[in-house]
């Protein structure tokens, strides 16, 4: 506690030098935060798109719903197994899809960026419980209407509601606008799956996704529709699907950041250092009084390490709390898997948090050390004799 509080009082001391150390070290974690933030929400998007106890059927090695190709009779006849869950009148619950890429200009800067048009079915609403129709209506069968998801409508010409879209040689009219609890279907156009493969001339689907009566034993229902030849597909759990869809980007994202947090983390470390060397010269006097009153090297040692400890801490929780409210920010990258555009916010977490800690603590550490063995090793008489 002595050595916190004698610290803690030469920090008061040195405002302006303690204060820009601080300033320093909280932007390179507020930097740090934001890097690891974007990649977690980034994930947590994904993952949120996939449902517990849902499957889904892509062709095999497409890796994405926008390269698959299911045939209707590989689909008709997977849609029989019997591991599907039925509803109450029956009805296998398991819907098949289609996907594809348009290219719509962003609002914010009249760009051109992809955006992706589902097709789906009656049973898609009913697989995913997180959808609410949030403005307007559904679409009409039979029509040339469509839904949009929140992030779209807010981040594309023509996506919002009541305006119009043109694709597949039609103009499409935005009806409603829905929310899947923030997933990555909110950056998505939904519409009548048999009108969109009209419009883009595409027979076959894209995927299949399914509730299975028993989730335990997804194991089986795969290796039984990936072993029999007629089928040539890959299954995998939904949320397992969209958090591989988020690996590429989460790397470089992740890869990147921490490549410009390390670089600005060595100009934060060399000022702590000069801050530290500075403390260490202004109290050269004061070292060799508290080497006189029986204070040993390894307890002056801890001291000025412990001042720059401090000095990280402070500015290592300046910059986790900065980053908190980056979580009022959203953003859309194109997810580099599908090419995609795709809306998220930052998100940060308990671990986020900890590991901001540890590199404040690291910069702190590496910072303080070698002013702090300088301290350590000077002589009582010289000290004593320093003006």
């Amino acid at each position: 506690m002595l050595l916190i509080h004698y610290s803690y009082k030469n920090i008061l001391a040195r405002k302006l030098t303690s204060l820009l150390t601080v300033f320093g070290i909280g932007l390179v974690v507020f930097v740090f935060c934001a890097v690891l933030m974007l990649s977690n929400g980034l994930g947590e998007t994904l993952i949120a798109t996939g449902e517990d106890g849902n499957a889904i059927v892509i062709r095999k090695a497409s890796q994405t719903e926008v390269q698959s190709i299911i045939y209707r009779d590989v689909a008709n006849a997977i849609k029989a197994d019997a591991a599907i869950e039925k509803d109450a009148d029956g009805v296998p619950i398991v819907t098949s899809e289609i996907l594809v890429l348009i290219n719509q200009n962003k609002r914010s800067n009249n760009k051109p960026s992809n955006v992706p048009v589902r097709g789906v079915t009656g049973m898609s609403i009913n697989i995913r419980p997180a959808f609410k129709l949030v403005e307007g209506r559904m679409w009409q069968p039979g029509t040339s209407e469509i839904i949009a998801g929140s992030k779209v409508a807010e981040s594309f010409q023509g996506c919002g509601l009541g305006e119009t879209v043109r694709f597949g040689m039609r103009d499409w009219t935005v009806v409603g606008l829905f929310e899947t609890g923030g997933s990555g279907f909110e950056s998505e156009l939904w519409g009548d799956i048999d009108q969109l493969m009209d419009a883009f001339g595409r027979p076959v689907f894209s995927s299949l996704t399914m509730r299975l009566a028993n989730p335990e034993e997804f194991e089986v229902f795969r290796a039984r529709l990936e072993g029999d030849p007629r089928y040539t597909v890959e299954v995998m759990r939904e949320k397992e699907y969209y958090e591989e869809q988020s690996k590429f980007t989460t790397i470089f994202i992740n890869a990147m950041g921490v490549t410009i947090s390390i670089i600005f983390s060595l100009g934060a470390i060399v000022g702590a250092m000069i801050t530290m060397y500075a403390a260490v010269a202004n109290r050269t006097t004061e070292i060799g009084t508290m080497r006189a009153l029986g204070f040993s090297r390894r307890t002056i040692l801890f001291a000025f390490l412990t001042e720059s400890l401090l000095i990280a801490l402070i500015g290592g929780a300046i910059g986790v709390l900065t980053a908190t409210f980056l979580r009022l920010v959203e953003v859309s990258t194109t997810n580099w898997n599908t090419f995609a555009e795709l809306a998220f916010s930052f998100e940060i977490s308990s671990e986020i948090v900890l590991y901001a800690f540890i590199f404040a603590i690291v910069m702190g550490i590496v910072g303080g050390f070698l002013p702090a063995v300088r301290a350590a090793r000077f002589r009582i008489v010289t000290a004593l004799r320093a003006k």
